[in-house]
């Protein structure tokens, strides 16, 4: 049995709780988009456990759908992709700089995965992304139109323009913040198409490098219906209202992490995983 023959669409949907329609419109990214973001948590456990990730269907549907599991982009973004192109959307693989607390968009390699997807009877693609693990991540596609602000659920988006030697245009996605009243750059990207290949590289070096934050801790977040945004970095624990106002306190020991994970993420911590506290 091939992997693509493992991947479960019926099973998917149940597990993020979408009950819409299943032709390849607006509608149907809008809806599975946000339903994925809101039920998948983002998190990094296998490789602070020393393991990178399989980004096989069969693996994936094992994992975050019939387990109680989240995973990083390229876990997200693989099982989103599945969907949508079973779903009957054309889609294709991005990758970008991320430049959250970074000094610059070429200060960073491409690690992040994201999507370009075509929709019938829109004049432009979408990006859709369920896979960046950040406060400011999108919980609704955007069209690929740079300059329009974009309100989703609650988060406002734009993307811009940037200034680069390529020959493919470079844009940056942006968040508002509300405490600070800025827009804050969150990745870089062009339109160029990867491959699952490329992916699998990215993978293994984010997964496994000593150099890699995900290989030194933990790292997970959540986004819940009602919009709170909650994040776990290393033991620091911080929870984000609606209105921006966040909360922070560090765990004290490895019982409170793990209830928390268990909890609030709705993770079932996997063996060999220490957490800090």
């Amino acid at each position: 049995m091939s992997d693509e023959e493992q991947y479960d669409l019926d099973a998917y949907l149940d597990r993020i709780g979408w009950r819409g329609e299943r032709r390849p419109g607006l509608a149907t990214l809008r809806g599975v988009h946000l339903a994925h973001a809101l039920a998948l948590p983002f998190e990094n456990l296998d490789p602070v456990a020393g393991s990178a990730p399989s980004l096989a269907p069969g693996d994936l549907m094992a994992k975050m759908v019939r387990g109680r599991r989240g995973g990083y982009c390229y876990e997200h973004n693989t099982l989103l992709r599945l969907a949508l192109e079973a779903l009957g959307f054309r889609v294709t693989p991005l990758a970008g700089r991320v430049v959250l607390g970074a000094e610059g968009p070429g200060s960073r390699p491409r690690t992040h995965a994201m999507l370009r997807v075509e929709v019938a009877g829109e004049p432009y693609p979408y990006l859709a992304d369920v896979g960046f693990g950040a406060v400011g991540a999108l919980l609704l596609p955007v069209p690929l139109v740079p300059g329009t602000e974009y309100e989703g659920s609650g988060r406002r988006h734009r993307l811009e323009p940037l200034p680069h030697d390529g020959p493919s245009e470079l844009w940056e996605l942006r968040a508002y913040d509300s405490r600070t009243g800025e827009w804050t750059g969150q990745y870089a990207f062009t339109q160029e198409p990867f491959t699952a290949g490329d992916f699998e590289v990215f993978n293994w070096y984010v997964a496994t490098h000593p150099r890699s934050p995900f290989t030194r801790r933990p790292y997970l977040q959540r986004t819940l219906p009602d919009g709170h945004h909650l994040a776990l970095d290393g033991a620091r624990f911080t929870e984000t209202l609606t209105d921006g106002t966040a909360t922070e306190r560090e765990l004290t020991n490895e019982a409170e992490a793990r209830q928390l994970v268990e909890e609030r993420f709705g993770i079932a911590v996997p063996a060999g995983v220490t957490l800090p506290g």
